[in-house]
């Protein structure tokens, strides 16, 4: 096993282990109740639905090249992947994709209802800023670091995105139009992981944007890739329906400038966002695989 794929395990490791932790009753000891009981189960369950754990791996790692104590981030790195989570149960809902399988897995809709699913996400969201500001670091570090996930997740991030994509559904979006829908609902939270991770290690400006850019194309990188495999791939490889954008007429990266020239501008994102981590030297060396491997994925 390679260095990189090390780290890359244990980050997963631990990430996993937190947050089984922060959905479990043992975190809401002195306020049970039974409507806790049923969101701890919808909750749990889609958390802990496995996934690549990018962001809080992103949080946790430019916090550690930043001269930061990492374990430290960890409730950062938590709140960003609830946050993420939460959206991916309210994109599954009928009102919203309409998806009945994600990651291999029935939806939340399908397991627990859509009224507990939608309560679940909510629950999800809410427990994101608790989780945040009960980190072990300064009182203006986790204050900054949920005004930067606050931002990320809202109606000027995450979510304007998603009320684009959702237009996007009912016209035929430009190229600009999908790269800015694309930068709000998936690479909002993505830049908000490098700069979370950079505060939690009272990181410099520098620094800051040099990891937001490095997140920024790897997140429109990642989109890309994934607009690829949904032509390229198959349903049990990805574990959630392919070939839906297609037959929705939907405007992708694929359908704009086809699958050769998607995957050539995919590759120059990687090479900018591996150029935007020089200012960190050696240190970034995971950064600078983690970019490959995220552009050269098969799932």
């Amino acid at each position: 096993m390679t260095d990189f794929d090390k780290r890359l395990n244990g980050y997963v490791d631990e990430i996993n282990r937190a947050a089984d932790y922060y959905v479990s009753a043992r975190a809401f000891e002195g306020r049970e109740s039974d409507g806790l009981s049923v969101m701890l189960d919808a909750m749990a369950y889609s958390l802990g639905n496995g996934g690549k754990r990018i962001r809080p791996m992103l949080a946790l790692e430019f916090c550690r090249v930043c001269g930061g104590d990492y374990k430290a981030a960890m409730p950062l790195a938590i709140g960003l992947e609830m946050v993420h989570t939460y959206s991916l149960i309210h994109d599954d809902l009928p009102c919203m994709d309409n998806d009945d399988m994600r990651r291999g897995k029935p939806s939340s809709h399908k397991v627990f209802g859509e009224a507990n699913a939608l309560l679940a996400g909510d629950s999800l969201l809410t427990l994101a800023f608790e989780t945040v500001l009960s980190a072990d670091i300064s009182a203006d570090k986790k204050a900054n670091a949920a005004l930067e996930l606050a931002k990320a997740a809202g109606a000027s991030g995450m979510i304007g995105g998603q009320v684009m994509d959702l237009a996007n559904e009912e016209k035929a979006a430009s190229l600009d139009e999908i790269k800015t829908t694309e930068r709000l609902k998936t690479g909002a939270l993505i830049k908000a992981a490098a700069a979370m991770g950079c505060i939690a290690a009272g990181a410099t400006h520098e620094q800051i944007n040099a990891a937001q850019t490095y997140c920024e194309n790897i997140g429109l990188a990642f989109q890309i890739v994934d607009d690829i495999l949904d032509v390229t791939s198959d349903e049990e490889t990805l574990g959630k329906p392919i070939g839906s954008d297609s037959e929705n007429g939907k405007s992708t990266f694929v359908s704009l400038l086809g699958l050769e020239d998607s995957a050539q501008y995919a590759r120059e994102l990687t090479a900018r966002a591996k150029a935007a981590l020089d200012i960190f030297g050696g240190e970034g060396e995971f950064l600078s695989e983690l970019a490959d491997r995220l552009s050269e994925r098969k799932k």
